[in-house]
């Protein structure tokens, strides 16, 4: 397929481009940034990205710059991003999502504590209508119809669920919290396409956890299956831990793979992905593959399509292209230079 990829290299303070073409990458620009940016959202249908942008610059009172912001950039056909739109906003941002109609977009900001929803016009924020608090918000993660928002707390071990309205409020749901096992470190969530399941990854327990999803948007623990290389050694980790100096369990991203028919879910400290079969009704069934990919890899993409695989490390300066095989092994078709740091990618 023919597809553009972004990719977030925070310690280069930039985002870089690249056409997806033939199972090839082929580099198209690297725009700079005012700071260093961890997450985007892309509005393909408007040629829109909203990348949240972390403190570390010049100060400009006149232009919000000093403090953490939300860009609106626009994507142009040679892969440049143009600034159109700055929100300063104090909690820095470590996720954010758009609803399927481009109108709303959702953050979660870790060290913040917060969550966060905004209309947008546009490609421009309004004020925000909905706020909430939880300790160390990782992520947000909506339903295929946007109808529900759910926020992912590491800190409390739980998801927060919320009903979306087309205006941007959240009404939490009854119970407000799904609870994750304590100390697993809950991070990132994706939905099936039915909606009838929720994937969690958890960073602690390195384990991928299925929720059952009810037509109230209500999610229910189901089950689990671990994601941890099993020759690795690997430890169970803890809030405030060093993964890397005391060889502990990682757990970072989980997407959809091959038309729902897989899952996978990457580990940093042992750099891999891991791939899980599911099942028609998409119950997690065993690790049919476990790929080693780019030095700690925080955050990796899927192809619209579902068949090639994107993955960057933030100790790495490349970026890998994994074709997805009908038996979920990710195989070689690509790799070329990104950025440092890289750590975020989505396709366009």
């Amino acid at each position: 397929m023919n597809a553009v990829v972004l990719i977030a290299n925070s310690d280069d303070d930039t985002i870089a481009t690249l056409a997806l073409d033939d199972g090839r990458l082929r580099p198209l620009a690297t725009t700079p940034l005012p700071g260093s940016s961890s997450t985007f959202a892309v509005d393909a249908a408007r040629r829109l990205v909203y990348a949240g942008v972390k403190s570390g610059f010049e100060p400009d009172a006149a232009r919000g710059e000093g403090s953490p912001a939300i860009l609106t950039l626009v994507l142009g056909a040679d892969g440049v991003l143009s600034e159109l739109a700055r929100t300063p906003w104090a909690d820095p941002m470590v996720y954010l999502a758009l609803t399927p109609d481009g109108r709303t977009l959702l953050g979660a900001s870790y060290h913040g504590g917060s969550g966060v929803v905004w209309p947008a016009e546009d490609g421009v924020l309004r004020a925000p209508t909905a706020e909430l608090r939880f300790p160390n918000v990782h992520s947000v993660a909506l339903s295929p119809d946007g109808a529900h928002a759910y926020y992912v707390s590491l800190g409390d071990d739980l998801i927060a669920q919320y009903a979306l309205s087309a205006g941007g409020i959240l009404s939490p749901l009854d119970p407000l919290a799904a609870p994750a096992p304590a100390g697993s470190g809950p991070r990132h969530l994706v939905l099936s396409a039915d909606g009838r399941s929720a994937y969690l990854v958890t960073e602690f327990s390195g384990e991928v956890i299925r929720f059952d999803r009810d037509q109230a948007g209500r999610l229910t623990p189901a089950e689990s299956v671990s994601i941890v290389d099993p020759d690795a050694g690997l430890r169970h980790s803890r809030y405030g831990a060093d993964p890397r100096a005391e060889h502990l369990i990682w757990g970072a991203d989980v997407h959809l793979a091959a038309g729902g028919r897989y899952l996978l879910a990457s580990e940093r400290t042992a750099n891999t992905i891991a791939t899980i079969e599911l099942d028609a009704t998409g119950r997690l069934g065993p690790v049919v593959a476990l790929r080693r990919t780019e030095p700690q890899p925080r955050g990796f993409g899927v192809s619209p399509d579902g068949e090639w695989v994107v993955a960057v490390g933030e100790l790495s300066d490349s970026a890998a292209l994994y074709r997805v095989e009908a038996d979920g092994r990710l195989t070689d078709a690509d790799r070329v230079p990104t950025g440092r740091g890289a750590n975020w990618v989505r396709f366009a």
